[in-house]
C-alpha cells in the first residue's frame, strides 16, 4: 500500500512538474526573444535557448521611439484609478447586499453575476455611442465602463467576506455610538481586509490588461495602455516580433511582481471567506 502511494505520488509530482514548465515556457520564450535580433527569431537560429549575438535594441527601440513609457504610465493611472473606484464601490454595495434582508437578493447577485458574464463586443457599442456624445472619448474617463469587467467580480469575493463578519460586533459598536459609516469603515472593513486586498488585486490585474474597451473608445494614441500600444507595435506587412517581445517583458513585471510579494495575501483572501465559522 506504502509503495502504491509512493508511486502515485511521484507521479503527481511529476505531473504537476511538467505542467509548471507548459505555464512558465511561454514567459521564458519571451523573455529570451526580446534579446534577439530579427535574423535570429526568424532565421536558423530561431529555437536557440541563449542568443548567438544578444542585443538590447528591442528594448531601446520600444522605450525611446515607441513611447511605450507613456503606455505603462497610462495604465497605471487607469489602473490605479479604477481598484480605488470599484473598490469604493464594491464595498458599499457588497455590505449592503451582505446585511440587509430584502426581496430578490439571490436574484440580485445572479443578476450582478451574469452582467459579467456579457461579451465585450455587446456592450461597447452603446458605451461608445454613450462616451462620444459626453465629449469622454480619449479621456481618463475609460475606468467608467471598466466597471462592467471588474464590479461583479469585486462584489461577490466582497459578500463572501463581509458575511463571514460576526453582526455582534456591529451591534456592540452600534451601542457604543457609532455611526453606521463608522462601524462600516473601523470594525467591518479592517476585519474584511484579506477580501478587500485581494479584490484590489484582481481588480487592477483585470484594468491592467484590458483591450477591447480602450482600444475602441481610446482612439487617440496618448491613451493608448499597454496592451493597445504593444497591439500596434507592427508594420503594414509583418509584426515586429523582437519589440512585441521586448515590450511585453517590460509590462509583465510590475504585475509579476505584485502577485510575487502578495501571494500569500491573495490566497489568503480568497480561501478566508470560503468557510463558515
Amino acid at each position: 500500500m506504502k509503495a502504491e502511494n509512493r508511486k502515485l505520488k511521484y507521479v503527481f509530482m511529476i505531473f504537476v512538474v511538467f505542467y509548471l514548465l507548459a505555464i512558465v515556457f511561454p514567459f521564458f520564450w519571451i523573455f529570451i526573444t526580446s534579446f534577439k535580433t530579427s535574423g535570429e527569431i526568424f532565421g536558423a537560429g530561431a529555437f536557440r535557448v541563449i542568443p548567438e549575438e544578444p542585443t538590447l535594441r528591442n528594448f531601446y527601440t520600444v522605450l525611446v521611439e515607441k513611447g511605450i513609457l507613456n503606455a505603462i504610465k497610462n495604465s497605471l493611472i487607469i489602473s490605479l484609478l479604477t481598484t480605488v473606484y470599484i473598490v469604493l464601490v464594491a464595498t458599499f454595495s457588497a455590505y449592503a447586499i451582505s446585511r440587509f434582508e430584502f426581496r430578490g437578493k439571490n436574484i440580485l447577485l445572479g443578476l450582478i453575476l451574469a452582467v459579467s458574464m456579457f461579451p465585450q463586443m455587446i456592450v461597447i457599442g452603446p458605451i461608445y455611442n454613450m462616451f462620444l456624445k459626453l465629449g469622454l472619448t480619449n479621456s481618463y474617463a475609460i475606468v467608467l465602463p471598466y466597471s462592467t469587467i471588474t464590479l461583479p467580480m469585486a462584489v461577490w469575493i466582497l459578500v463572501t467576506h463581509f458575511n463571514q463578519i460576526p453582526m455582534a460586533l456591529e451591534e456592540s459598536a452600534r451601542i457604543d455610538g457609532a455611526t453606521p459609516l463608522q462601524t462600516l469603515f473601523k470594525i467591518v472593513f479592517p476585519l474584511a481586509a484579506p477580501g478587500v486586498f485581494t479584490t484590489a488585486i484582481i481588480v487592477f490585474i483585470s484594468a491592467w490588461n484590458e483591450f477591447v474597451l480602450t482600444i475602441t473608445i481610446n482612439s487617440n494614441q496618448e491613451y493608448h495602455t499597454v496592451p493597445v500600444a504593444i497591439s500596434f507595435l507592427r508594420t503594414q506587412f509583418s509584426i515586429l516580433w523582437g519589440e512585441v517581445a521586448a515590450a511585453t517583458t517590460i509590462v509583465t513585471i510590475p504585475t509579476l511582481i505584485m502577485v510575487l510579494f502578495f501571494q500569500r495575501q491573495i490566497v489568503s483572501g480568497l480561501t478566508s471567506g470560503g468557510v463558515k465559522e
